[in-house]
């Protein structure tokens, strides 16, 4: 049997957000078998933050997908940039983190939150909610409002999503959803902070990806 291989895409341009997803999915690879190759947008944003860089990033993914040979592809980014256009373009599966998360978050619980980036990702995230008639299961989307550079940091974020954590349990979630790729090294940190599971998305993605093309 022949290698599959995963191409895992960051839209933006961050070095450490690209890392720590290469760390998030090198667990899953299995060597021989299956590889996740990850890479990001040389010419893409700082961060996705707004509409406009979502917007912006669509053509960029598109000729990726187009030009770049893989068995399956995953967009690490956690508002699902261009998904449509990308399964448009390509006869081979298209995995978004945010849609990803969220499957894997309705598996572990009646009701999940989301930590999202900043204010501006609730909107975009609450669409793909709708999208999967996921939006009653949700308690709600908080943003941390925190820079790439902060999420991305050892631990200079983790007051921040410890707080918006424990407010999301408040309001009745059972399970969380990381809401930015950046976030990946503090999953296992944050669920045992605030005693419920924590989704890491281009994690549940590449779960997906593995199911898929075993």
């Amino acid at each position: 049997m022949s290698e599959k291989r995963v191409l895992v895409v960051n839209p933006n341009r961050d070095e450490a957000c690209t890392a720590a997803i290469a760390a998030t999915v090198a667990p899953l690879a299995r060597p021989g078998l299956l590889r996740f190759d990850v890479t990001a947008l040389a010419d893409g944003p700082d961060a996705v933050t707004s509409w406009r860089d979502w917007h912006a990033v669509a053509g960029p993914l598109a000729r990726v997908v187009e030009t770049t040979p893989a068995d399956a592809y995953l967009i690490a980014c956690v508002s699902d940039p261009a998904i449509d256009l990308l399964r448009s373009v390509t006869d081979r599966p298209v995995f978004g983190a945010l849609r990803s998360g969220i499957a894997a978050a309705l598996a572990r619980a009646d009701r999940f939150g989301i930590l999202a980036f900043v204010a501006a990702s609730v909107a975009r995230q609450r669409r793909v909610l709708q999208a999967m008639g996921a939006e009653a299961r949700c308690v709600g989307a908080l943003p941390l409002d925190l820079p790439m550079a902060a999420l991305t940091a050892p631990e200079g974020a983790r007051p921040r999503l410890a707080e918006v954590g424990r407010a999301l349990a408040a309001q009745g979630a059972d399970c969380l959803i990381l809401g930015c790729a950046g976030m990946a090294g503090h999953r296992a940190w944050l669920e045992d902070e605030v005693g419920l599971p924590v989704v890491e998305p281009c994690q549940a993605a590449a779960a997906l990806a593995a199911a898929a093309l075993a």
